[in-house]
């Protein structure tokens, strides 16, 4: 199977045409097999390509080397190890063996050895992609070449850092945080090297619609990151005000945790052995001084004087009742007495007046009581009087016109007696 053939590795039905994402890979060949070449292999024979590599790249005075030289500059090399690795980049195209009888870097090989040179200068407290990213912006700005792709490489970064600050924070510890924080602060340029970029993309006219929109997201990830150092810093307060300090000694809680952190793990071990048991020793819950200070107490006599002269406080009288407050249901009593005398059918308008607009509103609530039914009435008292009227109260979409007793309009309705079933 040769490497173009995808056959195995694609479901039924497809093939490599039907896959733009992988055809884009495959017309890249040339740039994939210069790192295929380079990466092949043990461990030992990738950073022996490499070496060689940098160090024929290094004298930019005399890019080329003669067989002579080079084995002198690798002279700590074995030399059948050193010609086979010459040997590879040769028949890889990494480099080249002139008429002149000279190496010389060829072009992949030198593009290849820029790329890893700019990953290996990020410090240990940076971040070796969010700089390799913002200086492969600022270039790809530099010549006008600018994609969405690229852009989307730092958005995705700058997520993925706020999404670790944020856990971060949530975890409550103090050690995460800080080291977090310094890490915020070690980015901190190239936060700043991102934000020249984000203006100078989105005042250009000429951007495509696709790369200012991914600017103006990558804006917005680098003002969440701004805010974090402020979420930092009031994490800290909360466990600051939680710090216990030991005695008089000036030493805390934290430093305690920071020492205990620099040991190793056989001597945390030794440390708790003795302070960690299975069983509980009682002796720590009533040790020898306060059993004795108990039993001096119940021997003495003082005790047993003072309950001797206890005295009951003298008598006081109880407080009144207070009449709890009964609700006023004398409205309710004379409206259940004037439906009582409805015989006919009776309009609602006549039956509510009296009174003013409250007392109406309430006759009216009541009758749409009992429209509603009896089933959940009470067996007794005035309300269970009322709900047991004999009425059928009807009620109409249609309003009728009052002009009295602070009633302009109401709803058209009409109370009567209820026919025996």
């Amino acid at each position: 199977m040769t490497d173009h053939d995808f056959s195995e590795y694609l479901a039924p039905g497809y093939t490599a045409d039907d896959v733009p994402e992988l055809s884009a890979l495959a017309g890249a060949r040339p740039v994939i097999d210069t790192f295929i070449s380079l990466f092949r292999g043990s461990e030992a024979e990738v950073l022996l390509r490499l070496l060689v590599l940098r160090e024929i790249g290094r004298d930019a005075d005399s890019p080329r080397w003669s067989p002579d030289a080079l084995r002198r500059r690798f002279a700590y090399l074995d030399a059948v190890k050193l010609e086979t690795v010459l040997k590879r980049l040769r028949e890889h195209r990494l480099l080249n063996f002139g008429d002149d009888g000279h190496y010389h870097l060829a072009d992949p090989g030198r593009n290849a050895v820029a790329a890893l040179g700019m990953l290996l200068r990020f410090d240990d407290a940076e971040d070796a992609e969010l700089g390799f990213l913002t200086a492969q912006l600022a270039g790809l700005q530099a010549t006008g070449a600018v994609t969405a792709e690229a852009l989307g490489h730092l958005l995705s970064k700058l997520n993925d850092l706020t999404l670790h600050f944020e856990e971060t924070i949530a975890s409550g510890s103090e050690f995460r945080i800080v080291d977090a924080r310094q890490r915020l602060s070690a980015n901190g340029k190239w936060l700043t090297r991102g934000t020249e970029l984000l203006h100078a993309l989105l005042a250009d006219p000429d951007a495509s619609f696709d790369v200012a929109r991914i600017a103006q997201r990558i804006g917005l990830a680098q003002s969440r990151l701004a805010r974090v150092d402020a979420a930092f810093q009031r994490a800290l307060n909360k466990i600051e005000t939680q710090r216990v300090t030991l005695g008089s000694s000036g030493i805390s809680s934290s430093d305690v945790a920071a020492w205990l952190r620099t040991r190793s793990a056989d001597t945390l071990v030794a440390l708790v052995a003795d302070a960690l048991t299975d069983t509980p020793d009682l002796r720590l819950l009533a040790g020898g001084h306060e059993l004795l200070d108990r039993a001096e107490a119940a021997l003495c006599d003082d005790p047993r004087r003072s309950d001797a002269l206890a005295t009951l406080p003298p008598p006081d009288s109880a407080p009144g009742a207070v009449r709890a407050e009964e609700e006023d249901l004398r409205l309710l009593s004379h409206f259940t007495t004037r439906l009582g005398r409805v015989d006919q059918p009776t309009a609602l308008h006549t039956l509510i007046g009296g009174g003013g607009f409250a007392h109406a509103a309430y006759r009216l609530s009541l009758l749409a009581l009992l429209a509603d039914g009896r089933s959940a009435s009470p067996a007794d008292g005035p309300v269970g009087q009322f709900m047991q009227l004999p009425l059928d109260v009807e009620f109409d979409a249609a309003l009728i016109a009052v002009g009295s007793d602070e009633i302009a309009r109401m709803s058209a309705g009409h109370v009567t007696p209820a026919q025996p079933d």
